[in-house]
């Protein structure tokens, strides 16, 4: 029997997708990791949403009102991080009891995965917006980039919820297949799996409000 091995990797790039493939077997592959960004964003925006990212690209931007206090979006932004990380290792840690974790099926880990996703939508969202906020008090020009973001995030928000909700599933069947191989100590291995593909959901989730802070330091 061929030695089982953890996934863990940097979380640098796809991270995302190279983890999700890492996880399956050769039938079962991510579709995006094939698929260009470019591509990607032609099959998931439809012409009504193309006319709202028209607009928001040709709007001009109104007179900024200047922020009379600065807020330190880098480091929020660093605390919500930090928040979600440590809450991440926290669910996904093992107990010691193996043989009791296996019993439980993979349904309280499903659990504990997307009650993760959750948490992490929240806090990211209400950052973004935030982020948004001080942008729009800037400058002219990075108010225009606060509202192209916020219609992209309408236009792709959806599918992105669609897809990472697809996770706990690929997850679930790499569950499945280390528990049919039957290493000892397939639990923990699987614990810190999820864990590292939860690490790098968090990192992608951030890039785009990342982002954007990134254009007010610039500013």
């Amino acid at each position: 029997m061929a030695q089982q091995k953890s996934v863990q990797t940097s979380l640098t790039g796809s991270a995302l997708v190279r983890l999700l493939e890492a996880l399956s077997d050769s039938r079962v592959r991510v579709r995006d990791a094939r698929t260009g960004f470019t591509d990607g964003l032609v099959q998931w925006v439809g012409w009504a949403d193309a006319i709202a990212l028209s607009a928001a690209l040709e709007r001009s931007p109104s007179a900024a009102v200047v922020s009379e206090a600065s807020l330190d979006e880098r480091a929020e932004c660093n605390r919500i991080r930090a928040s979600l990380t440590q809450a991440a290792a926290r669910a996904m840690a093992p107990t010691g009891h193996s043989a009791m974790e296996a019993s439980v099926g993979f349904g309280s880990l499903r659990k504990r995965y997307v009650t993760q996703q959750q948490a992490m939508e929240v806090a990211i969202g209400t950052l973004r917006e935030r982020v948004r906020a001080e942008l729009g008090a800037r400058s002219p020009e990075l108010a225009r980039l606060a509202v192209l973001d916020t219609v992209m995030a309408q236009v792709l928000n959806v599918q992105e919820r669609r897809l990472l909700a697809t996770v706990p599933g690929l997850l679930e069947k790499h569950y499945r297949r280390l528990r049919d191989e039957g290493s000892g100590n397939w639990v923990t291995l699987l614990m810190q799996d999820m864990h590292t593909v939860l690490l790098a959901e968090l990192d992608l989730r951030l890039q785009p409000v990342e982002g954007l802070i990134d254009a007010l330091d610039k500013d």
